[in-house]
């Protein structure tokens, strides 16, 4: 599903990657480990082309990462961080908004799965009548994830996505994810939850080896 082969990669002088190669199957759960500042995140911008290697390949779903299909694999991806940016004004309205926007016109509002959604990740249904500006950070990473969820994605690039929740609802989100077996989801966290999930693998990034 995705792909790094022989991956170099420097920033100011200093090499984060080299011959960095590993793979993620469809439907797998990975999480990347690693100490700070090794470069976890920038693989989430090499996998949405936003950054480009100098030498080696990304490839997505057997196609390069490349300026010709960049667009294709972005609709494709929801990618969800901890610095959570879902706009301004009122929740119902950020909905409609991403349902508006010309890469989802095929979507429909679903208020079931939305309500479902809610009830699952303990959104009190009046918050969509609240501005997003008087949402708690907790509040904003979960609206951020139902989103991604009524988009109908299947990849998921995760980064330190439960920072912000309390130790039940860290758990509720990360079983979520690993419970579905349609979904790859790659995950960069410092929370144990993840790890505590048996269908999760740890790819070790400095060592550049799964772990066992």
């Amino acid at each position: 599903m995705i792909d790094f082969e022989d991956v170099y990669l420097s920033y100011n002088g200093k090499v984060l990657f080299n011959d960095l190669s590993f793979k993620v199957g469809k439907g797998e759960k990975v999480i990347l480990a690693g100490r700070s500042g090794i470069g976890k995140s920038t693989l989430f911008s090499l996998i949405l082309g936003f950054v480009t290697p100098e030498r080696g390949m990304v490839f997505f779903d057997g196609e390069p990462v490349d300026e010709k299909n960049v667009w294709q694999i972005r609709r494709r991806v929801a990618f969800i961080d901890q610095d959570v940016s879902i706009g301004r004004g009122r929740v119902n309205e950020w909905f409609d908004f991403v349902l508006s926007l010309k890469a989802n016109s095929s979507l429909r509002r679903d208020e079931r799965g939305l309500r479902e959604s809610f009830e699952y990740f303990e959104l009190e249904g009046d918050i969509l009548e609240k501005d997003i500006n008087e949402l708690s950070g907790g509040e904003r990473q979960r609206i951020a994830v139902v989103t991604s969820i009524i988009l109908g994605r299947k990849v998921f690039l995760l980064d330190e996505v439960t920072a912000s929740l309390d130790g039940h609802m860290k758990e509720k989100l990360a079983w979520f994810f690993c419970s579905r077996s349609d979904w790859t989801v790659v995950v960069i966290s410092h929370d144990s939850v993840w790890l505590e999930n048996p269908n999760v693998k740890v790819f070790d990034l400095e060592g550049k080896r799964w772990k066992q």
